[in-house]
């Protein structure tokens, strides 16, 4: 039992490495791009009404922002204004 523990591992040269490692490259490279496309197959896309429908939800939120912070800009340049 002792054995099985301390059985060293065979070492591998260098060259070997080397060599291995521009063999699996495409392999490598092109594995992200599988399990991105895997990934991809479960995802539920929304239909064409519900986009349009979070697309004006956020363009509406968007103008409310910018009216909000319009009026916070303008009321702090009066504030300023009346200290100077």
């Amino acid at each position: 039992m002792a054995d099985e523990k301390t059985v060293a591992k065979e070492k591998v040269s260098f060259g070997t490495k080397f060599v291995n490692f521009f063999k699996n490259l495409p392999r490598n490279i092109a594995r992200p791009f599988k399990n991105m496309w895997h990934e991809l197959r479960k995802v539920t896309w929304p239909t064409k009404q519900d986009l349009i429908q979070y697309s004006l939800i956020v363009l509406v939120f968007l103008v409310f922002m910018g009216i909000v912070i319009g009026l916070l800009d303008l009321g702090s340049t009066a504030l300023v204004n009346l200290f100077i």
